[in-house]
């Protein structure tokens, strides 16, 4: 296959291009950011990318939003995206948008070499490939979503104000309810959010993570 490479670790980019290269595969281009990886893609239109998460400038997700980007333009491209962790939230995205010709995988397995590369032509070739760890933390993400939405727009009003760090009577007040019933709203969400009460535990900061996360 045709590849290009986004992977800003010189060191990294050189070791996948020469475990690409020996397996028989073109690398088309090594890039060290995601504005020269959407050029050279435009430009050669290679068989699949290879891309890491977290790219300069900022090294956040510049480089899963371009893979994104790419995905969003052209559906058929194949896409394998290369972490130290996983972006739980574009990774979803990605594997619900379509699941064709797309892997996730751990950095962590590009040691395992008879791995990675059937991974590579797995997803080369439409296939999908996935680390077990992605769609761990996807399927977490996903039941808390669905916890999250089963609020009604009263207790989403209470979390919100949870969040901003009011007490339960600041909350009443706010909301121009009794502190009663402002107590009310917050046992039920914790109910949905199936926090239990526990001393090792303060849900109501658990709670608030929880819509943080959302």
């Amino acid at each position: 296959m045709r590849i290009v490479i986004a992977e800003d670790s010189a060191l990294l980019r050189a070791g996948l291009e020469r475990i690409l290269s020996d397996a028989g595969h073109e690398i088309v281009a090594g890039v060290a950011d995601a504005t020269q990886l959407l050029r050279v893609v435009n430009d050669t239109t290679p068989d699949l990318v290879i891309v890491d998460v977290r790219m300069p400038p900022t090294f956040t997700d510049e480089g899963i939003r371009a893979a994104a980007l790419l995905r969003s333009q052209n559906p058929d491209s194949a896409v394998l995206v290369l972490s130290h962790y996983v972006e739980e939230r574009y990774a979803a995205d990605l594997i619900a948008s379509n699941t064709r010709g797309f892997g996730y995988l751990l950095k962590d397995r590009v040691a395992d070499v008879p791995a990675f590369l059937s991974a590579v032509a797995g997803v080369g070739s439409g296939g999908t490939a996935l680390d077990p760890e992605v769609v761990a933390q996807i399927l977490v993400r996903s039941a808390r979503r669905q916890a999250l939405d089963q609020l009604t727009p009263r207790e989403r009003d209470v979390l919100q104000l949870m969040a901003e760090g009011k007490t339960n009577s600041a909350i009443a007040a706010a909301l121009s309810i009794s502190t009663g019933s402002a107590e009310k709203h917050i046992a039920s969400i914790f109910g949905k959010f199936d926090l239990s009460p526990d001393e090792s535990e303060n849900r109501r900061v658990l709670a608030v993570l929880r819509y943080l996360e959302s």
